[in-house]
């Protein structure tokens, strides 16, 4: 018989979220049952709860920042065993079969993969995330969250980590490796924990200097203000990687002119609005403007092995269930250092 557990539900795009009741299917062969004890909150959840990414299948429950424990494996389960700290991300499922699912690349499934909220899954019901007790899960997208990092630290590794972990890896953060930080929030403060633990010289991009004293404890080497338009003219030419995490319009032809030739600039916040840039900021330097999804499992994976190694977590803020609707609130007004998590006992 189906698990009925408690979790907190948006039920239209208007109203605040309220206590739900939501059902776990039986434990397959190859699935994993989990007791969720921590989930991060992240600005995804409020564009779904609130329909501004297209309309949300009310009522929803987000949450796609899971860390939680063990309770029980199918009979096929190979990677798990009772009593196992394990994370949950973005991802419950995929087609499995396609190019990028078989090349470990399954946030790019051709198929579509299945979110954790918001979707639909092969049983044809729809999914519901970590704003809950418990959640069962298939193997392949259960990640092992190692000893070196908290459960409530790690829970939004699962997206904010590697979302920021994924596009340094890719352009080859490291030694010798000069990386701008556009934002210092909640993607923010783990590329520049991350990039830092590469071994790369960051530099942190804010529109003020207010959290520069932050900045430079969680590993920034520099930090400028984008509203003194002197940082732009001292810093041209100076970087090969620009992580932007924010989801503002900017002059992109400005930040551009940051790069060194070659440099990329990678995107991973996502601006509501058409941009607009100026292909010569492009061309003239050789460089590259490009965005960022989340990684694939088995990078997922290796970000929190990196994590752990290098005792990288979250910078969180713990909160009750009823404080949910509060911190939506909070997270809009840029309020938060640098990530709330939900202590799901709570709820």
């Amino acid at each position: 018989m189906p698990t009925t557990v408690k979790a907190y539900a948006a039920t239209s795009a208007t109203e605040p979220l309220t206590p739900f009741e939501v059902e776990r299917r039986d434990v397959g062969p190859k699935d994993v049952a989990i007791d969720i004890k921590f989930a991060g909150i992240c600005h995804s959840d409020i564009h779904t709860a609130r329909s501004e990414w297209g309309p949300a299948n009310y009522p929803v429950v987000v949450g796609h920042e899971i860390a939680g424990i063990v309770t029980e494996v199918g009979s096929e389960v190979t990677k798990f065993t009772v009593g196992d700290r394990v994370g949950v991300g973005c991802m419950v499922d995929s087609c499995g079969e396609c190019k990028n699912c078989t090349a470990g690349n399954e946030q790019f499934c051709l198929k579509g993969n299945i979110g954790t909220y918001n979707g639909v899954g092969k049983d044809g019901q729809p999914t519901q995330g970590g704003y809950s007790q418990a959640i069962v899960v298939t193997e392949a997208f259960v990640l092992n969250i190692p000893d070196g990092i908290e459960l409530d630290e790690a829970a939004p590794l699962l997206c904010a980590g590697i979302t920021t972990y994924s596009p340094l890896r890719h352009w080859g953060a490291g030694p010798g490796k000069k990386v701008a930080v556009v934002g210092l929030g909640g993607l923010g403060h783990m590329a520049v924990k991350i990039a830092a633990a590469m071994g790369a010289e960051v530099t942190v991009l804010s529109q003020s200097l207010k959290k520069q004293e932050d900045g430079l404890r969680l590993g920034a080497a520099h930090y400028y203000a984008t509203s003194d338009e002197s940082t732009f003219e001292d810093l041209k030419g100076s970087f090969d990687i620009i992580v932007n995490t924010v989801s503002a319009q900017l002059d992109f032809d400005k930040f551009l002119s940051l790069l060194e030739v070659n440099g990329a600039m990678v995107n991973v916040g996502l601006p509501e609005k058409p941009i607009s840039l100026h292909m010569f900021s492009v061309v003239t330097g050789n460089r590259s403007f490009a965005g960022s999804n989340i990684g694939g499992i088995r990078e997922t994976q290796e970000m929190l092995d990196f994590c752990a190694e290098h005792h990288l977590g979250s910078e969180i803020e713990t909160i009750p269930a009823e404080k949910i609707n509060e911190a939506y609130e909070r997270v809009l007004a840029s309020d938060v250092r640098y990530r709330f998590v939900i202590d799901t006992a709570t709820l």
